[in-house]
């Protein structure tokens, strides 16, 4: 009990030592400035973390739409030789007209066709399957498509002219 006389004792004084009446003005606590900093950091990390999400969100994003599209592309290529041994019919022409809509699909998902001939081989396109003697096509060129490639998918696989032999 006699530690609860003191600390009333000792408040009467403290404001009578100031003049005022009123408690001393409050020195700034280490304690919270600390804590500030803390919670300054904690807002800071919470802000990378929301940019990293992000960012990883459309790594994802972009990994999966790729990995559908590559799913999708064995039935393309069936598509593909299906067409190739074909008749001219009704039949033929709808399944053409599918064919046409799913690389139509693919290019608006970001993995465009490449089938030309006649351009320079491109390795980041381009995978060669064979190299043909044509006198007629510049050395390096694109002279047949044997597999049509789609972007980053999957290359094309082509067959490339040889420069001429001396």
């Amino acid at each position: 009990m006699t530690t609860q006389g003191n600390a009333a004792n000792s408040a009467p004084e403290v404001a009578a030592e100031n003049g005022t009446g009123a408690a001393p003005p409050a020195t700034p606590v280490p304690e919270l400035a600390e804590l500030e900093d803390r919670w300054l950091r904690a807002v800071a990390e919470l802000d990378n973390v929301r940019k990293r999400y992000g960012r990883e969100l459309d790594r994802e994003r972009t990994a999966e739409r790729a990995r559908v599209a590559s799913a999708w592309l064995p039935v393309l290529d069936n598509l593909e030789l299906a067409l190739g041994h074909a008749s001219d019919d009704a039949f033929t022409e709808g399944v053409r007209a599918i064919r046409d809509q799913a690389v139509e699909v693919l290019a608006r998902l970001g993995y465009p066709r490449q089938d030309a001939t006649g351009v320079p081989f491109d390795p980041n396109l381009h995978e060669v399957v064979t190299v043909l003697d044509d006198p007629d096509a510049p050395p390096s060129t694109v002279v047949r498509v044997l597999r049509p490639g789609y972007g980053v998918l999957r290359p094309a696989a082509v067959a490339v002219s040889r420069a001429a032999r001396e």
